[in-house]
């Protein structure tokens, strides 16, 4: 069945399921760590790989902070990651007698193929197994709950099909996920709980963000083939590009150095120490006559070809290996499009979040960049239309807000007239009537 009821309490412990759990796939330890990573013994638990870093402007796509990715390096499994996360569902007794259920999935021939998608997962209990390979809108639990709990019930036991309503737990992701485990648990409340692990492998993919240990953190702005990017005379090409118009406002030269000591540790065969203030053994000058003794450039530097026109880049390129970590800000999880939705029950406006189905914001800045192109149909389209437009009646005489074809305030119908405002707006009107300050609008005929 692939299911696990869980007694004792120590070992419901042992099983517990985290909400949300990164783990990388490949961890390495840096090449360059401090005393004080060894002293904690942190270097046990890495938390990043090694990257072949190439500090080089490359094409458009790497302004700013982006970053450029070698799709082979990916391919062969860099920072790649699982992405553990939590679904939760209970199984509550209500006062009358009557509890929520687990329905089998639906069977039989009058199934149409959404539903027969739709349970694709369960197993005869209502269940999902484990290790399944769940997709977008597909069951996980296929739960129901009594229509009515307030009414007492001789026996709810014999509660006919048509008194449950469908409140199903269902996966909603874009991407698919497998069942990692399942555990049958209950809590303090004697309510059933069933909670879920799922599954996801994720590459890097455009918009994933990386940071090294100082802090430059940067998004992938393009992936490129291996074939287009540059490479070393020996052949070797960078795993990652980095933008350099990154260090001088930032003065991180602890990364200059930490490319500088990893690369002097490879030639040395140990871990470079990269402790701040440290012997004279572990400086610059030390570093560089280690590279030079190697036949290497002694400010790291290298002479690169391009991959595109297969040309010798007219520079030399710092060029080396740097502890690259990559954070849980994956587009994945933020990429968001609505085209209609909930609105506030207030404003009356699209709500606001990912969570919540919201709209996208059109801003302040966003606002003015279309006023200054003149643009007033698309602001009237963007603020009102598809935001909270409103149709209400003006009263051309008291300039006051009225009833549909009556001014209650004029006691009278001939002045009336119809006009479109933001919900907001009249909302604002209101909220100033109700602190004795009266707003009257000005009609003129066109």
């Amino acid at each position: 069945m692939g299911k696990q009821a869980i007694g004792s309490i120590a070992y419901n412990q042992l099983q517990r399921i985290d909400t949300l759990l990164y783990l990388l796939v490949y961890p390495q330890r840096p090449l360059a760590q401090t005393k004080t990573i060894e002293l904690i013994n942190f270097h046990r638990l890495p938390s990043g790989q090694n990257a072949t870093v190439a500090v080089m402007s490359y094409s458009g796509y790497d302004i700013e902070d982006a970053v450029v990715l070698n799709r082979s390096a990916i391919d062969r499994g860099f920072v790649r990651t699982i992405v553990l996360k939590k679904m939760v569902t209970s199984l509550k007794r209500y006062g009358n007698m009557t509890e929520d259920r687990i329905h089998g999935p639906a069977q039989g021939p009058n199934v149409n193929v959404r539903e027969k998608f739709k349970h694709g997962g369960l197993e005869r209990d209502g269940i999902v197994v484990v290790g399944c390979r769940v997709s977008n809108g597909q069951v996980l639990v296929n739960k129901v709950v009594p229509k009515d709990i307030s009414s007492q019930l001789n026996n709810a036991r014999d509660m006919p099909p048509d008194a449950y309503r469908a409140q199903p737990l269902v996966f909603k992701e874009k991407a698919d996920a497998y069942i990692d485990q399942l555990i049958l648990t209950s809590n303090a409340d004697d309510y059933f709980l069933i909670k879920l692990l799922l599954r996801t492998t994720r590459r890097p993919e455009l918009g994933d963000k990386f940071s090294s240990r100082h802090g430059q953190k940067g998004v992938t702005g393009i992936i490129v083939p291996q074939a287009d990017m540059p490479f070393t005379p020996e052949g070797l090409c960078p795993d990652l590009i980095m933008n350099p118009h990154g260090f001088p406002s930032r003065m991180t030269v602890g990364k200059l150095l930490e490319m500088l000591g990893g690369k002097a540790a490879l030639m040395n065969g140990h871990f470079a120490d990269a402790t701040a203030f440290a012997s004279s053994a572990t400086s610059v000058n030390a570093i560089s006559d280690t590279l030079v003794l190697h036949g290497y450039h002694f400010g790291g530097k290298e002479f690169l070809t391009s991959g595109i026109t297969g040309e010798p880049i007219p520079a030399y390129i710092f060029f080396g290996p740097i502890y690259y970590q990559k954070l849980k800000h994956m587009v994945q999880d933020k990429m968001h499009a609505r085209h209609k939705g909930p609105r506030t029950v207030l404003t009356r406006q699209p709500t606001e979040g990912r969570s919540k189905d919201g709209g996208l914001r059109l801003g302040e800045m966003e606002r003015d960049c279309l006023v200054s192109y003149g643009s007033s149909a698309l602001l009237i389209e963007r603020l009102m239309i598809s935001s909270d437009e409103f149709n209400c009646d003006i009263c051309k005489k008291c300039g006051l807000i009225g009833y549909p074809g009556w001014c209650q305030h004029c006691r009278d119908n001939r002045f009336m007239s119809s006009l479109k405002m933001p919900y907001a707006c009249k909302l604002a009107f209101h909220e100033l009537q109700s602190m004795n300050i009266v707003p009257r609008l000005r009609l003129t005929d066109l």
